[in-house]
């Protein structure tokens, strides 16, 4: 088997929200499972920003800024650290943050005001949308969806026994 066989992967789509609590505790989840695939596992992560938080469509905007500058987790990671403080003090929050991390700060500002990520996150939300997606967080690995946004019980150990046989399969 060659290494650049694609089935030595497994992706997990991971649609999250930046201003919902229930994505900050799922982070847990997500570091176990990176500290247990490794690269064997493609985190993703998918836009799915919520009505009720009126932060959450600029926040989804910043993390595409931050991919593009290359610290994409650390900054998805750093903001949901701060749910309640971006509640409360919304885009400043995210230029912030994206400064503490030692990022083109300016750039955010920008981005967040010319709008040039606004598409990726529209797109992210319709897809979800079309595959029933209905909160955050929810996970779609092996062609299931998996919702998190009532209780996330459990939820890991299904991940891991889907990436596990989609690892299988692939060896």
């Amino acid at each position: 088997m060659s290494d650049s066989s694609p089935a030595s992967t497994a992706v997990l789509d991971v649609w999250c929200e930046l201003q919902c609590p229930d994505c900050r505790t799922a982070l847990e989840d997500l570091r176990a499972l990176r500290a247990r695939y490794g690269d064997r596992l493609e985190l993703r992560l998918r836009h799915f920003p919520l009505e009720k938080h009126k932060h959450a469509f600029a926040a989804a905007q910043a993390a595409e800024e931050a991919a593009e500058q290359g610290r994409l987790w650390p900054y998805v990671e750093a903001v949901l650290a701060r749910v309640e403080e971006l509640d409360r003090g919304g885009e400043s929050v995210l230029v912030e943050v994206a400064r503490e991390l030692g990022l083109d700060a300016e750039e955010f500002d920008t981005a967040l005001i010319d709008g040039r990520h606004i598409l990726i996150v529209d797109a992210d939300q319709a897809e979800g949308k079309a595959i029933g997606v209905t909160g955050t967080p929810t996970y779609v690995v092996g062609g299931e969806c998996l919702d998190g946004g009532k209780s996330q019980e459990g939820l890991r150990e299904r991940v891991e026994e889907i990436v596990d046989r989609l690892l299988a399969q692939g060896a």
